[in-house]
């Protein structure tokens, strides 16, 4: 069973909105911030946003006013709400959860902007 599971990615159309979710499993204990990231081909991964367990956020300035990013501590889950999207944003999204000293990373989910 994968200890991080993203959904909702897929293909859309510029100006579209998506939600990505992602959920831990329940062998991951006290988890502390959990973000997203995205990687496009042929470039290195980045931070797309960032949620700690107190609900303050961070986002990279490409997709502030754009993206939001939300959790159900609760649920052990992470949303990323994606407005507005452009064909730039066309990555592999994923997520990640620190416990502790480690960090959990799913195995990410398709992202595509196109016409």
């Amino acid at each position: 069973q994968a200890q991080l599971a993203e959904s909702g990615g897929g293909l859309v159309q510029p100006g579209g909105s998506l939600r990505l979710s992602c959920a831990a499993s329940r062998s991951i204990f006290s988890i502390n911030a959990m973000g997203w990231y995205r990687q496009a081909p042929g470039k290195q991964r980045e931070l797309v946003a960032t949620i700690t367990t107190g609900g303050i956020t961070n986002y990279a300035d490409s997709v502030k006013g754009r993206f939001t990013i939300s959790r159900d501590n609760a649920k052990n889950t992470v949303y990323l709400q994606m407005n507005s999207l452009k064909p730039e944003d066309t990555a592999v999204y994923s997520c990640n959860a620190h416990s502790g000293v480690f960090v959990f990373w799913g195995q990410g989910t398709q992202v595509t902007v196109s016409s």
